[in-house]
């Protein structure tokens, strides 16, 4: 048995998942969780690592036929008339980042004296340098530099982008 991947229709992954499994037939659909800004408040978001596909794992003269008529599918990814193999290698090392089910996504933190790019909030735009973390690890204190003008200034981690 090889593994495929299923392109599924938008926003139905789970749809094809459960259709898939009700099937006898392994799935993974990785699940990325993140810290995001909405609103001014830090929510936890979950959403698919790969949006609109997930990975199949079945016998493709036995199973091809249902697994690309199942509900939420919209077909299994091939090139010509055969459907690709996805490498074990790749399924193995997604399965070995999973924590509790999820793909979690750290910030990168920035080193001491580092060129930064702020990308959201009222700095957005704003190039800086970023100096610290803070103890929470969610903010960090930058030193922005305008034309004659420098400003410690205290900002979400989230919207610092490197470089």
């Amino acid at each position: 048995m090889n593994w495929y991947a299923v392109q599924t229709q938008p926003r139905r992954e789970a749809v094809a998942e459960s259709t898939l499994r009700r099937l006898g037939i392994e799935t993974l659909l990785p699940m990325l969780k993140r810290q995001k800004l909405i609103r001014r408040k830090r929510q936890e978001c979950v959403s698919p690592l790969f949006p609109g596909y997930l990975f199949a794992r079945f016998h493709v003269a036995t199973h091809y036929r249902a697994v690309n008529a199942g509900r939420g599918v919209q077909k299994v990814v091939a090139f010509g008339a055969t459907p690709t193999v996805v490498d074990e290698s790749i399924i193995s090392s997604i399965t070995q980042r999973l924590e509790g089910g999820y793909i979690v996504l750290r910030p990168v933190t920035p080193v001491p004296g580092q060129l930064v790019h702020i990308h959201e909030g009222p700095f957005q735009g704003l190039e800086a340098v970023f100096e610290r973390a803070l103890s929470d690890q969610q903010r960090a204190v930058l030193l922005l530099r305008a034309i004659s003008y420098q400003a410690r200034v205290v900002v979400d981690l989230d919207s610092v982008v490197n470089g």
